[in-house]
């Protein structure tokens, strides 16, 4: 199992990494590896339907990327955004063969299953009707939310791993919170189950 949740490693050691990689260095590889597989896991884990193909295409992804780094250049592009770019098109691909998808609460609360069942009970509740909420949602905020909230990505990186721009982003994370609390009926803050299930979310 992926273990490390977050993104501690600061840039400049990020880039100097990258850079190793590129010219060969495997044990370079192996930490951007350690850096980066469990959010990926998780962006994946929360579009697919099995947990065996999960693991499967987040192998994939660094199969792809060690193939890719050669050809990668930074050039502004953050390379958390890149990785999550060939996640999201491995998840395309996927979906376009297999026709399967994870729903939200299953993916949420498949790792918080051993805090007690009371605990899991509210979480489920709560995950239900964000669920629900985000079927109203447009493809495109849908994604935005998984990457923003799940996967901790910032907009910058999320926008590198949609192909779009930094403002599209942020309107389409805007009109998404918008309409997420109409449908929940909540005057502000994130929904209960974003607020439970994400992690802390980046600028």
């Amino acid at each position: 199992m992926y273990v490390n949740s977050r993104y501690p490693m600061d840039d400049e050691t990020q880039d100097r990494l990258v850079e190793e990689a590129i010219r060969g260095d495997p044990e370079a590889f192996a930490r951007i590896f350690d850096e980066y597989a469990a959010p990926i896991h998780r962006f994946i884990a929360s579009r697919v339907n099995n947990p065996s193909d999960a693991e499967d295409l987040t192998q994939l992804v660094f199969v792809k990327a060690l193939e890719a780094l050669p050809r990668y250049e930074v050039r502004g592009i953050p390379f958390g955004g890149w990785l999550f770019r060939l996640a999201r098109n491995a998840i395309i691909d996927q979906i376009r063969t297999r026709r399967d998808h994870l729903s939200l609460v299953t993916a949420t609360t498949r790792e918080t299953e051993d805090a007690g069942p009371e605990a899991v009970a509210v979480l489920r509740e709560d995950l239900q009707r964000v669920a629900r909420a985000m079927s109203d949602l447009t493809d495109d905020q849908r994604e935005v939310i998984e990457l923003r909230f799940f996967a901790g990505l910032s907009v910058l990186e999320a926008a590198v791993a949609m192909g779009r721009q930094e403002g599209t982003i942020r309107g389409l994370q805007f009109r998404a919170i918008a309409s997420l609390r109409r449908s929940l009926g909540i005057e502000s803050g994130a929904p209960a189950g974003l607020q439970r299930s994400a992690m802390q979310v980046r600028p």
